[in-house]
């Protein structure tokens, strides 16, 4: 597992792990491939925002591929 805050860890198609906005409060982690990376800057304090192949948007926080 690596670091989900910063951009360049991040490649499209990789399998991470997202916290989707709903489950913010219970850190529910939802796992999926990266189809589109949203975040623009190179890093962010509570994780990159990506939107994954099956539509969901969340911010990485653990990265598995």
């Amino acid at each position: 597992m690596s670091e989900g805050n910063t951009r360049a860890n991040i490649k499209i198609g990789a399998k991470v792990g997202i916290v989707l906005k709903k489950d913010q409060r219970s850190g529910k982690i939802t796992h999926g491939i990266v189809k589109r990376i949203l975040t623009k800057s190179s890093s962010h304090p509570h994780g990159i925002k990506v939107q994954l192949e099956d539509g969901q948007v969340g911010r990485v926080k653990e990265i598995l591929s």
